[in-house]
């Protein structure tokens, strides 16, 4: 009789600290046995995100699609960020980015799945996750676990499209450069510009002292 197959979820978010755009969080599903993706192969490292340029990044995205290995991504929006924090935006993704990928494996049981987030992350309880007990946040996970810091890659990488895709709808903001993040040229173009629909107004309280 074959041994049953154990699985592995990692998830991580990007986008937490952005004045604008959303709060990206990315899941990924391997099995234990990580020898079976030949992750070793590439001559680029596996890392975190931040630590890989985008050339980088692509190349282990389109690896991860090559070898077909199963992924979700869910966002929150600025507006919903406003209402309830970042943090929880970010655990809500995350809640809705496990359930997709819980929803579209059915192989998953309690018994044969892992469930590794990084850093604050958190999952909130609801029917498709609750019995799904096996969870654990790992500090600085997306630098000590593959599969998380797959999901890093992936989050990144899907953000950072949503951002260039935004530059054409906003150009004025010159999102594709620094992708809604605090830097110096963003903080000019916003007091020219004032504030556009996909930035967090919650973030925009220090705007004045830049």
């Amino acid at each position: 009789m074959a041994k049953s197959k154990n699985y592995l979820i990692g998830i991580d978010e990007v986008g937490r600290g952005p004045l604008a755009g959303p709060v990206t969080v990315a899941a990924v599903l391997l099995t234990a046995s990580l020898k079976t993706y030949k992750l070793k192969n590439l001559k680029t490292p596996l890392r975190d995100s931040k630590k890989l340029n985008p050339k980088q990044r692509k190349i282990w995205f389109y690896f991860i699609k090559k070898q077909k290995i199963p992924y979700a991504v869910a966002n929150v929006f600025p507006k919903t960020i406003d209402k309830i924090n970042i943090s929880k935006a970010a655990n809500l993704a995350a809640t809705k980015v496990l359930g997709k990928l819980i929803t579209n494996n059915r192989q998953l049981t309690t018994d044969n799945l892992k469930i590794l987030l990084d850093g604050g992350l958190k999952v909130n309880p609801n029917p498709k996750t609750k019995k799904f007990k096996n969870l654990k946040t790992i500090i600085k996970g997306d630098e000590k676990i593959p599969a998380i810091s797959l999901a890093s890659i992936i989050a990144k990488v899907r953000r950072d499209k949503y951002m260039e895709k935004m530059h054409k709808k906003f150009p004025q903001y010159n999102f594709k450069r620094h992708k809604g993040y605090g830097t110096e040229i963003h903080y000019k173009l916003l007091k020219k510009n004032g504030a556009s629909k996909i930035h967090r107004k919650s973030f925009l309280s220090s705007l004045k002292s830049k």
